[in-house]
């Protein structure tokens, strides 16, 4: 690659396209949170300026009042923004001028809560986010309907927006532009892990029931890769025995651990093996792999230092001790459950884990530091294996992802279903709401079951079944007094009881349905009252199948009238480091009023 072409993607076009798509993005989520207040305008005042005949016209104001940004939209359900992105402009004392992402954020810092520290940082994620926006736009369109008949990972790297609601939501600060070609999922380049080997009193293996670490690391490296490894270690006078094997993401050993690691290189507590042989492609949360040599094998999660979305994206070693362990505990809560088991639903676990322990670091900083996050990985079980005849598998993210013509993908699979559309939702509803709901009744059991943690089950566009992941840093016990096992105390975490059922009505209704709602309704496939009465019909269904719980159901209203609006952009506005203090999660939320329960009274 010449050094031309490794920008060749930041055309003109694109990047006026990519900036114009990102400003829609920023008003419709930032009115959604109520960090800016559209207000409404006559047809009449816009005539001139873009504005077609007979749509809701809106404008907001920077916060010296001189500049203007009009646009059409349409106003939603949960006070979902749908904005026209065509119809954008901007106005200064009588001049329309391109729109452009930074200077947007610019002209509205003070009403973003933008900091002097916080800005620029934030800044330089919006570029990196237009950057991966142009680069996306380079490549060959594919339709909704093409994409709803192929393959789990030509989906996994055929999305395009990333998280919803996050407007920063691919900044990846670390990564330069060679990077970016050869890690972003949506570049879909093969990807060899670097194989470190590290030295047993540092590092740490622990793994589920019934497995063992040197059949495991034999059976996923493959027996010719361990014993050159191990040669490796033999011809350099050390003794195999006295070392763990750790995959690395390829960024992390080059940028850190070269560097951040040298003492432990250069004492030979870490010895570079070099790569393996399998061919990995990330996945939407970047620092996961998925084995394309062998997809039966386990997906490989590593550290990875790279700032993004809020969060610098490391694995803590000490966390990997206890993660097979959670993993199990949860598989068997689900297996021994009959409501659980009759949606089908499954997790794949986290199976192995592997953890270093640089001493130094550790004793200069908390627990919660990015120091200590460094060098860790884990081996998560794959879906493949537990397919069926004819069935396939695609990212729940999926279903929010519209292609360039406008069409959704959910719209897609509905339309190979042959289904009705709301009999299509109620499948995929009792797959994915029932076991949430039950999770929350009856266990006080919550995931983080947003899009790129779910991984649904197709037949013919339907869905059979979903498959939960990211088990073990995501999921939470919020009863205080739950006995559980020592090794799974840590999920245990004290929510206020106004907050609890926040994990449905913030992760489910308002972060992943509010978008499929909104592109059903637009496309005039399901409407807005109908999406929204079918996931009440399967709430209802699963309380009157689950009378026990009654007394739950009074307590946590799925039905109430209103429920507190928690905003993650503002999370990431106020602190775009470390969004949430990891030791109280819920004490970091930032709630702004409330949000009509689409649900209420159906």
């Amino acid at each position: 690659m010449t050094l031309a072409d490794a920008v060749s993607h930041l055309s003109s076009e694109r990047w006026e396209r990519a900036n114009r798509l990102l400003v829609r993005k920023a008003l419709a989520e930032f009115a959604h949170e109520r960090l800016i207040t559209p207000e409404a305008q006559d047809v009449g005042e816009g005539q001139g300026e873009g504005e077609g005949e007979g749509d809701d016209v809106y404008v907001v104001r920077s916060d010296d009042g001189l500049t203007r940004y009009r646009f059409r939209a349409t106003l939603r359900a949960l006070d979902h923004w749908e904005v026209d992105p065509d119809s954008i402009t901007r106005h200064r004392d009588g001049d329309e001028l391109p729109l452009a992402a930074l200077d947007f954020l610019i002209e509205l810092r003070s009403s973003l809560g933008l900091s002097d520290e916080v800005l620029p940082v934030y800044l330089e994620e919006i570029s990196s986010t237009l950057s991966g926006t142009c680069y996306k736009l380079t490549k060959p369109k594919v339709t909704s309907a093409e994409l709803a008949r192929s393959g789990f990972q030509a989906i996994e790297t055929g999305m395009t927006e990333g998280h919803p609601c996050f407007v920063a939501n691919n900044g990846r600060l670390g990564f330069g532009i060679h990077e970016y070609l050869s890690y972003a999922p949506e570049t879909a380049s093969p990807v060899r892990l670097v194989w470190l080997a590290a030295h047993r009193t540092r590092a740490a293996f622990t793994a589920g029931a019934g497995i063992e670490y040197e059949s495991f690391v034999r059976e996923e490296l493959g027996e010719a890769t361990v014993e050159r490894f191990h040669g490796q270690l033999t011809e350099q006078g050390l003794d195999p025995a006295d070392y763990l094997l750790i995959p690395v993401h390829p960024w992390q050993w080059w940028n850190k651990l070269t560097v951040t690691f040298a003492a432990e290189v250069a004492r030979q507590h870490l010895v570079c093996l070099g790569e393996g042989d399998d061919e990995y492609l990330a996945q939407q949360s970047i620092r996961t792999f998925f084995n394309t040599s062998h997809p039966e094998k386990h997906y490989v999660k590593t550290a990875l230092s790279v700032l993004n979305m809020g969060f610098m994206r490391g694995l803590s070693a000490a966390y990997m001790e206890a993660t097979p362990a959670i993993n199990d505990w949860l598989a068997q809560i689900i297996e021994n459950d009959p409501v659980l088991k009759s949606t089908g639903l499954t997790i794949i676990r986290e199976r192995a884990a592997v953890g270093y322990r640089h001493l130094e670091y550790e004793a200069a900083t908390d627990r919660y530091s990015p120091y200590r996050k460094m060098l860790a990985a884990l081996w998560r079980e794959s879906p493949v294996p537990s397919l069926q005849e004819g069935e396939s598998l695609a990212t729940m993210a999926s279903l929010a992802h519209v292609d360039h013509e406008g069409a959704s993908f959910a719209g897609a699979l509905i339309e190979r279903s042959g289904l009705a559309p709301t009999q299509w939702l109620r499948r995929y509803l009792r797959a994915y709401l029932t076991p949430l709901l039950h999770s929350f009744y009856a266990y006080d059991l919550v995931f983080m079951p947003h899009g790129e943690n779910v991984i649904l089950v197709l037949k013919d566009g339907v869905v059979q079944r979903a498959i939960f992941k990211d088990i073990a840093e995501e999921i939470a016990v919020m009863d205080p007094d739950a006995v559980l096992p020592p090794e799974v105390a840590r999920i245990r975490v004290e929510v206020p009881e106004d907050k609890k059922l926040l994990s449905i009505f913030t992760d489910v209704f308002d972060c992943f349905f509010r978008f499929v709602a909104a592109n059903l309704a637009t496309e005039g496939i399901v409407e807005e009252e109908d999406f929204w009465r079918t996931v009440a019909e399967v709430v209802h269904e699963y309380q009157d199948a689950n009378p026990e719980l009654a007394d739950r159901f009074r307590q946590y209203d799925m039905f109430a009238p209103e429920f507190a609006l928690s905003c993650l952009n503002r999370l990431q506005l106020r602190d775009n480091r470390q969004m949430v203090d990891l030791a109280d999660p819920s004490g970091a939320l930032q709630l702004v009023g409330t949000l009509k329960n689409p649900i209420a009274g159906l």
